[in-house]
């Protein structure tokens, strides 16, 4: 339901003519159908979330053994790369 009255039209802005770079969502706007569904039913239907600071990821990926780790802002979330030792 999520996916079909929130996700679906705040992403098809775009196809009205309007500039969406700061609607939420605004990301989704060339994904299909399925990839909102997915990932509504992602961030909504899971009984256990986890959030962690962009140091808290830089310091797992260190304990993990990785090395030139790097963590950046992503659209949504963190996003970090790491090279095994």
């Amino acid at each position: 339901m999520i996916a079909v009255f929130i996700y679906y039209p705040l992403a098809r802005l775009s196809k009205l003519g309007m500039n969406i770079s700061s609607i939420p969502l605004s990301a989704y706007k060339d994904n299909s159908f399925y990839t909102l569904r997915t990932d509504a039913l992602d961030r909504f239907g899971t009984s256990l979330e986890q959030r962690f600071t962009k140091e808290e990821i830089q310091i797992m990926m260190e304990n993990a053994n990785l090395k030139d780790v790097e963590v950046y802002k992503g659209f949504y979330y963190w996003n970090a790369i790491g090279y095994k030792k």
